[in-house]
């Protein structure tokens, strides 16, 4: 009895050193694959799998026994990654993505510029085509402004006009859904942006300051219920004319859809880039019944709710 024992613990020690050679070759074999992958990628904050999953997900051929291999490697790297090339055995594509990083530059989007601007701005400090990305941007999201969230955001030297806007699309969009879940337990997309970041982008055009923000909301709220017409400068500072001043004479001109002097409605989209403050306004304007605004000394507003009263502040 004892002899067969050994002679069963010996074949099933053989066998186990059989497979552990045989798993050691196989990897050994399949980390030195070649694979393809862009010489600077993205990973989002958060686990082991969730990088693996975002890497799955931008085209990377990636499957489960990474993830076990990477955790014995390290862990990847959040943020852009500088890969150096983009061709490598996938050992080394692990060992890239756990140790590197990219030199990154900042890019400021100001509350209340428009998407022409800012990207004509970003075009010539990345030494990028302007025209590339504003077309770029069109493919990504059918919404005309206010997408990108006025923020300052880290993007790596070197990204390609179709990565750079593909990254601040798709954050701004994830930001936009958990603010809105957030404040309204909901996210309907058509309505989030043609109404509530369409307020909130005439909010940052009007307000002086962070304060007045409740108050702007308020005015535009109040005028929409008694099927007044907002009249608002702002609104004809869309796109291109992002800081044209608005004339008595561009305003009897401009017969688009973002003339709230000829329409008695909000414009169909955001006019430019909002600050999550004056998202927060638009979704909680001022409990008032002001109807009037002017601007007063210190480039500050005096608030009304007649018409008597609001004359009275133009004549100060």
């Amino acid at each position: 009895m004892l002899i067969k024992f050994l002679k069963t613990v010996l074949i099933l020690i053989i066998l186990s050193l059989l497979i552990a050679v045989g798993a050691f070759f196989y990897t050994k074999s399949y980390l030195q694959e070649s694979i393809k992958t862009p010489r600077i990628i993205y990973i989002p904050k958060g686990s082991t799998k969730a990088a693996m999953k975002s890497l799955q997900k931008s085209g990377l051929d990636i499957n489960d026994l990474d993830y076990y291999l990477v955790k014995l490697i390290g862990y990847p790297q959040a943020g852009w990654i500088d890969l150096g090339e983009e061709r490598m055995s996938r050992g080394e594509f692990f060992a890239r993505i756990t140790r590197s990083k990219a030199a990154v530059i900042d890019i400021v989007l100001i509350p209340g510029e428009t998407k022409e601007i800012f990207l004509d701005q970003i075009a010539k400090q990345l030494d990028l085509n302007a025209t590339k990305l504003i077309n770029l941007y069109g493919k990504y999201t059918d919404i005309e402004d206010g997408v990108i969230l006025a923020e300052t955001y880290q993007v790596p030297k070197g990204i390609s006009e179709d990565k750079l806007i593909k990254y601040l699309i798709e954050e701004s969009l994830k930001s936009h859904e958990s603010i809105s879940k957030k404040e309204l337990k909901k996210y309907n997309q058509k309505e989030w942006f043609s109404k509530y970041v369409t307020i909130a982008s005439i909010i940052q055009k009007e307000a002086a300051n962070k304060e007045e923000m409740p108050l702007i909301s308020a005015v535009i709220y109040n005028r929409l219920k008694k099927k007044m017409k907002l009249q608002m400068d702002g609104t004809l500072n869309y796109g291109k004319y992002s800081h044209i001043k608005v004339t008595p004479r561009r305003i009897k001109e401009d017969n688009s859809s973002y003339n709230t002097y000829k329409i008695d409605a909000l414009p169909p989209n955001p006019v430019c880039a909002v600050s999550i403050d004056a998202i927060k306004a638009a979704l909680h304007p001022a409990d008032v019944n002001y109807l009037y605004f002017v601007k007063g000394q210190g480039n500050t507003h005096k608030f009304t709710t007649t018409y008597k009263d609001h004359l009275k502040e133009i004549r100060k």
